[in-house]
């Protein structure tokens, strides 16, 4: 968490995914007991259905709270039946009996195949997201869409490669701080910028369901999914061990570089520890595609006319990231819930890219048309 994020449902500050939805522990909870206990049954309106949900009118109307809670995107398969708790505990509690009794520890193989898997609801207890792992497999479909991610991202990489001889070059030898120098560090930073553009609209138009919106939507979402996408794929690229960024196969950048190029500190240092974050939670291919497409199709974007359309198109790729990190990971129930936090921490490097730009202009560097345009960057 980055300490102020809000519940999406009331406002309050949030405390973590809960149910698949950023939200508090009392929406946690409160959405949890009305599966549970049927409560949506019982909720009745005053109001006709149409409350304004807040902090305070949480409490005032059960059955707009159920509403906004759905219409945030909580999952009632996302919360175990208190038989299903019951039995999570008593696993648990004979892994515990197993591990003290066997040296062999937990990661022996009997126990990965038995242990929770990630989930993206939180449990009763901890809120943090476990559920049950067991005989999970991927779908025909699934396999299918993963391998198609894949291939794509590796499609659009090798033509992005094509155009590496047309970047302006990265001075070298010559002053550092005259002015020609700094336009061609500039050049040179905004001309990746444009590749990996390219690539991503590339990209997103090869991933199922993405040119079945109409016009207006793939537009709203490639605008707003543009740059948290590029951060990704700077993050995929961090090396740790030189502490620099690698693009194109031969482009290395520390910090200074960056600084170097015309960005601003603060944009800089949160990159860098956006990358380290990334890289701690090591994600391979499969997982960084289906992260992005999950991006790529997020409802709550500015100016989009078919969000509920929208939203049903991000759920095989959020159904699909879930099976494979429970796979990959049986005994890592935070796998899951902290890759969907790194979406909510792009929401706000996004911003500060915005602060970016405009610190640009303030400088009187001119971007290009296809930059100008994709980040809404109005002379």
């Amino acid at each position: 968490m980055l300490g102020h994020e809000l519940c999406r449902v009331c406002g309050d500050k949030a405390s973590g995914f809960h149910y698949n939805v950023l939200s508090c522990e009392g929406c946690k909870g409160f959405f949890r007991r009305s599966v549970v206990r049927g409560g949506a049954r019982r909720y009745a309106c005053r109001g006709g259905g149409t409350c304004q949900m807040d902090a305070f009118m949480r409490r005032k109307c059960q059955q707009c709270r159920l509403r906004k809670c759905k219409e945030a995107g909580m999952r009632e398969q996302c919360v175990l039946s208190e038989e299903q708790i019951r039995k999570k505990k008593i696993r648990k509690q004979q892994q515990q009996q197993q591990q003290q009794q066997s040296p062999v520890g937990p990661s022996g193989g009997s126990s990965s195949a038995s242990g929770p898997g990630a989930s993206p609801g939180g449990s009763d207890g901890g809120g943090q997201g476990s559920g049950e792992g067991e005989g999970v497999q991927l779908t025909a479909a699934q396999e299918l869409m993963i391998q198609q991610l894949v291939a794509a991202q590796l499609q659009c990489n090798k033509r992005s490669f094509s155009d590496q001889p047309k970047v302006t070059p990265w001075p070298l030898g010559a002053d550092p701080q005259s002015r020609d120098a700094r336009q061609q560090r500039f050049a040179h930073f905004t001309e990746l910028a444009i590749i990996s553009v390219q690539e991503i609209v590339d990209f997103a138009k090869q991933v199922p369901g993405f040119l079945q919106l109409g016009r207006e939507d793939q537009i709203a979402l490639l605008k707003a999914s543009t740059i948290e996408i590029m951060l990704l794929e700077t993050a995929r690229r961090y090396n740790h061990e030189t502490e620099c960024i690698t693009f194109l196969k031969d482009f290395t950048y520390s910090k200074d570089d960056f600084h170097r190029a015309g960005l601003q500190v603060e944009f800089i240092n949160p990159i860098f520890e956006f990358s380290r974050a990334m890289r701690r939670l090591g994600l391979d291919d499969a997982e960084y595609a289906l992260l992005i497409a999950i991006n790529i199709f997020s409802a709550d974007r500015p100016n989009v006319q078919e969000p509920s359309r929208v939203e049903a198109l991000q759920q095989p790729y959020v159904e699909a990231l879930l099976s494979y990190t429970r796979i990959k990971r049986p005994q890592d129930q935070l796998r899951f819930p902290r890759m969907l936090m790194k979406l909510v921490s792009l929401r706000t490097l996004s911003s500060v890219h915005s602060e970016q730009v405009f610190a640009l202009r303030l400088q009187d560097k001119k971007l290009p048309p296809l930059l100008s345009e994709i980040w809404d960057v109005h002379e």
